[in-house]
Formats: structure tokens, C-alpha cells, sequence
């Protein structure tokens, strides 16, 4: 028969797995707290209490930093799905006799994924779906990164070149890269462009930080080139319109281009890789059934198209 002390931990474990798990994903007792709308105090109890009861330190605490020591990642992989699971206990339950009638799903992508590769599977879902709460969040990069790690967001969608060790990266579709000039551009009248001839212009690219800067740099730095770049905008739309008013030419990826621009395109393949766009997910995430059917549709939308990406 259990004592009482053991009644009492056994009844308080998933509390204590929960918070544990919510500190390690928000990196702090303070974001964690406000996710569980609980105490700071009371989260610390929680840790405590599990590390009492291991026998080990879970953490280790330098300053306001938290930093799981090797007992405290063995615990993570062992808890995350468990948690993930019981907090998911209904949906799953739902998705398994082929109902999908609640429940939420967060998306984050770019501007331009938003705007161009994602609408179709977000219009198929939201009909299927009407019950289920789709959000999209607009970020990018490193903040795209940090709402993936603190799972504000089921996932993302988007272009990884370096993938950080706690994230996957899934490819679904790639598209080709291409040259966009002003109508009359100079680069426009020529018959066969080269990077060198490319490498006379200003470019306007998107911020340094997101990936495309990235390639271009590799790609002029192999054909021992320079580049320069006139202006820095976030997002096709807008770098399309400022190439139509004559303020530079851009790298772009062709998905973009839908004809009705006054614009000239010009292949760049035999330069630059072709541009792959897929599933972004932290390590270890249980992927509700949500979040499962979202990807399977996004799937499907390529795969018609002809354009799924072999992987």
C-alpha cells in the first residue's frame, strides 16, 4: 500500500512535470508562471518538489539564466510527449474517431510564405475545419525561432539554410530563384546575364538577418564577386514595387511573380540553388492532429501543383 507521502507526490507529478516542462520551454520560472497563470513562487515549489523527489538538480542556476544540467534533459525527453499528451487528450481523442470540430492551431511564417504559399491550404482547412481556431502570426527568423522554442506556435513554415540542433527543418516545395529588373533596365536588354553583369547593379534585399542575404553573399563570394546593396525591405511585395519605381533590381524567388507586375524576369538558376520552403518544428514536439491535417493539406496543395520537393 502507498503512504501518504507517496499518495501526495503521485498526485501532485503532472503539476510538477507540467511546470517543469513549461520553465524549460520559456527558458524562465517568470514566463512560466504567466503561461500556467500561477505564482513565480509556486512554480519553484513545483521544481523543487520533483527534484526532491529524483533526488537530483534539475537545473542549473546562474543568476536569472536556467540551464537544464543532464538529469534535467533526460526528464524533458522523457516528460514533453507525456504532458503534451494529457494536455492533448480530447483532440486526440476527437481526430481518432475523424472529427476535427475544435481546438486551435498557431502558425508562424513570413510575410511572403503568408501572402504566397500558404493561402490555398490555409482556404482547404478553414472550409474543412470551420471548429478549429487558425491563427497565422507575421515573423520571421529569430523571433520565428523563439515563438517555435516557447511553443506559442505550433509550428512554422518557411526557408532554413542553417538548422539549430533543437529544430527540424521538413522541405515541402522549392521554387526557382530569379532576377527582377525595372521594364528598359539595362540588364533587361541583354540576351544572356551574367552575376558579373548582376554585380554592377545596387540590389534591394531583405534584411540581412533572414536567408536570402545569406545565399546571395555565398553565391557572389564563389564567383569571387561583390555585391551591393541599395536598400533593405522586408517582404516581396514591397520589393517588387520599389524595383518597378527604378530603385534597383532584386533576387527574388519566382513564386512571387504572378505576371501582372511591370516587371522583367530573368532566370538566375545556373547561379543560385533553388529555394526550399517546409515545415520548421522544435525537437521533441507532439504535433496535435490540428497541426497534422494543416501539413497534410499543405502537402497535398504541392503535391497537384507538381512542385512537391523530393526529400
Amino acid at each position: 500500500m502507498p503512504t501518504d507521502k507517496q499518495a501526495y507526490y503521485k498526485n501532485n507529478r503532472l503539476k510538477q512535470i507540467r511546470a517543469f516542462c513549461q520553465v524549460v520551454r520559456s527558458g524562465s520560472i517568470t514566463q512560466a508562471a504567466q503561461k500556467l497563470f500561477l505564482s513565480q513562487p509556486s512554480i519553484t515549489l513545483q521544481i523543487q518538489a520533483l527534484e526532491r523527489e529524483l533526488n537530483t538538480t534539475l537545473f542549473e542556476r546562474r543568476g536569472p539564466v536556467l540551464k537544464l544540467t543532464p538529469d534535467g534533459e533526460a526528464l524533458y525527453v522523457l516528460s514533453e510527449p507525456l504532458v503534451q499528451g494529457v494536455d492533448n487528450l480530447y483532440s486526440n481523442f476527437i481526430a481518432q474517431h475523424g472529427r476535427l470540430e475544435s481546438g486551435e492551431l498557431n502558425i508562424g511564417a513570413g510575410e511572403s510564405t503568408i501572402l504566397y504559399i500558404l493561402p490555398e491550404a490555409v482556404r482547404r482547412f478553414t472550409k474543412a475545419y470551420p471548429g478549429v481556431h487558425l491563427r497565422l502570426y507575421n515573423v520571421t527568423g529569430r523571433d520565428g525561432l523563439k515563438m517555435l522554442k516557447s511553443d506559442e506556435i505550433d509550428f512554422a513554415v518557411g526557408s532554413m539554410l542553417d538548422v539549430p540542433e533543437d529544430i527540424t527543418y521538413q522541405p515541402i516545395v522549392t521554387f526557382d530563384p530569379v532576377l527582377i529588373t525595372p521594364v528598359g533596365h539595362p540588364l533587361a536588354l541583354k540576351k544572356n546575364v551574367t552575376l558579373e553583369d548582376v554585380s554592377q547593379y545596387g540590389l534591394i534585399l531583405p534584411p540581412r538577418h533572414l536567408s536570402t542575404w545569406g545565399v546571395v553573399k555565398y553565391v557572389f563570394q564563389q564567383h569571387n564577386l561583390s555585391f551591393k546593396v541599395t536598400l533593405e525591405a522586408g517582404g516581396w511585395e514591397v520589393i517588387k514595387k520599389y524595383v518597378e519605381l527604378g530603385m534597383g533590381i532584386s533576387i527574388v524567388t519566382d513564386i512571387c511573380l504572378t505576371g501582372e507586375e511591370q516587371l522583367v524576369r530573368i532566370p538566375l538558376s545556373q547561379y543560385f540553388p533553388r529555394r526550399g520552403y517546409g515545415l520548421v518544428l522544435r525537437k521533441g514536439k507532439f504535433m496535435s492532429p490540428q497541426a497534422n491535417r494543416f501539413v497534410e493539406m499543405l502537402t497535398e496543395v504541392y503535391r497537384e501543383k507538381g512542385s512537391i520537393m523530393a526529400v
